[in-house]
């Protein structure tokens, strides 16, 4: 498709936000439609977004939301093409780089595509949009994103996410963590595993955060890997933990973070949804880039060994690695050590007495 003009005289009317998962670029999303709403109340917003992610943002105000199953396979797909048939917006945002999406960006009829510049596309992007955004290297993943408002004549300039959390959620998070303790959440599952830490670390610093007086919280999904490996972390502890893994909602969690001073995570979506309510972060980072894809907000308290993993793994110090370049192989996060991680918990410790 050629390349067509940026920059609109006045913002679109009618706008297809198109980014389906996972829950970490869903937290990404929110501060686009925040600016949307602030900067052209009237546009008419919709996001297709997938099944799990609608149960985290679904609610927000002011947003169409046109969810797509995967897990029907083609059947999901022509469920949202039927959705779509007789519609028509002003614009595409297609934030989303996989086959699948191309797929589901066929069925919206826009004249106007925005998507990735040639560096960030692969799987045949470039196929169904006709505008890229800025080709730019070094942005964290919520900045790039942001930048696809640029082409509509608009520019984020405030991050601001508040996403709703029900009452029964907040009455969940305080009978579970009741009173004002100093509380450490650990999440400890992504779901790329190999960005997951060994049990017997977490253990270490859960043991470590008690010994202190902190109250520490478990949380994770419901799969059988999540409930396997928090029991593998709590049968390391000697102080016991609470245990909520496959306990709480994705809401819940949002509602369990607005509780806690600290989380404890790997680079996950639970990162991003504890870092979208204001709680801070200790994240793990070796497979990853923390500039990139760390907490947006706060990244201070994160233990950074990418370096050491591009090293290691690559032959090259990150520095020399193309922007956005993931580090997943086996051991990777062994490079994180227990006393990194317990110095930038008692580092946060001291400063938030």
């Amino acid at each position: 498709m050629p390349d067509i003009a940026s920059s609109p005289a006045r913002p679109p009317q009618s706008l297809c936000l198109l980014r389906t998962s996972a829950l970490g670029d869903v937290t990404h999303v929110v501060p686009i439609i925040r600016t949307l709403q602030a900067q052209a109340p009237g546009t008419k917003l919709t996001w297709i977004i997938a099944k799990l992610e609608h149960r985290l943002v679904g609610d927000l105000p002011g947003v169409e939301f046109l969810v797509f199953d995967k897990g029907k396979g083609w059947r999901g797909l022509r469920e949202l093409r039927a959705q779509l048939a007789h519609r028509r917006f002003d614009a595409l945002l297609h934030m989303q780089v996989a086959l699948r999406a191309n797929l589901i960006a066929a069925c919206v009829r826009a004249p106007l595509r925005i998507g990735y510049d040639k560096a960030r596309s692969k799987d045949l992007h470039g196929m169904f949009i006709n505008h890229r955004i800025a080709a730019r290297s070094g942005e964290h993943v919520l900045d790039a994103m942001a930048s696809f408002l640029e082409p509509l004549g608009l520019r984020q300039s405030e991050v601001r996410w508040d996403i709703p959390i029900p009452e029964s959620a907040a009455e969940f998070a305080e009978r579970h963590l009741p009173g004002a303790a100093k509380t450490l959440l650990v999440s400890p599952c992504s779901s790329h595993i190999v960005r997951n830490w060994l049990p017997q670390r977490y253990a270490a610093v859960i043991d470590h955060a008690a010994a202190q007086g902190w109250r520490v919280a478990l949380c994770g999904g419901p799969s059988t890997f999540e409930r396997e490996f928090g029991d593998a972390i709590i049968a390391k502890c000697t102080s016991k933990p609470l245990d909520l893994v496959g306990k709480d909602t994705l809401k819940q969690f949002l509602a369990l973070c607005r509780r806690a001073q600290l989380v404890l995570t790997p680079d996950s979506g639970p990162m991003h949804m504890a870092n979208a309510v204001g709680t801070k972060v200790l994240g793990l980072h070796a497979a990853s880039n923390p500039d990139r894809s760390g907490p947006y907000s706060d990244r201070r308290w994160c233990v950074d060994r990418y370096d050491a993993a591009a090293r290691k793994f690559k032959g090259k110090p990150a520095a020399d690695l193309p922007w956005g370049t993931k580090i997943e192989y086996p051991g990777v996060m062994e490079l994180i050590e227990t006393e990194a991680v317990t110095e930038r918990f008692d580092s946060f410790s001291c400063t938030h007495p």
